[in-house]
């Protein structure tokens, strides 16, 4: 499945869930790796990477991840959205 197929069905599926999501676009100015979105609901704020079936992170994503990681803060790596919908379940 392509990734913008992908980023498609998680904010979709986000959104039915309650969860406000906003996209975030790479660009001049932007911190290298950043996440596709941020998926905000009840307090909880989660960082969400997107990535199509043979996707992988960039070494700039895997410094963001790990940075995030460490801190505690939640940072999904979805390929496809039954990751999403097992990971909201808990």
């Amino acid at each position: 499945m392509l990734e913008r197929d992908v980023l498609r069905q998680v904010k979709d599926y986000l959104r039915i869930k309650g969860w406000r999501v906003y996209r975030l676009q790479q660009s001049m100015g932007s911190h290298k790796g950043m996440s596709d979105l941020i998926a905000i609901k009840q307090g909880r704020v989660a960082f969400v990477e997107v990535k199509g079936t043979n996707g992988k992170l960039s070494h700039y994503q895997e410094i963001f991840r790990r940075d995030l990681v460490e801190e505690r803060v939640p940072y999904w790596l979805i390929s496809d959205i039954d990751q999403l919908i097992n990971i909201l379940q808990y």
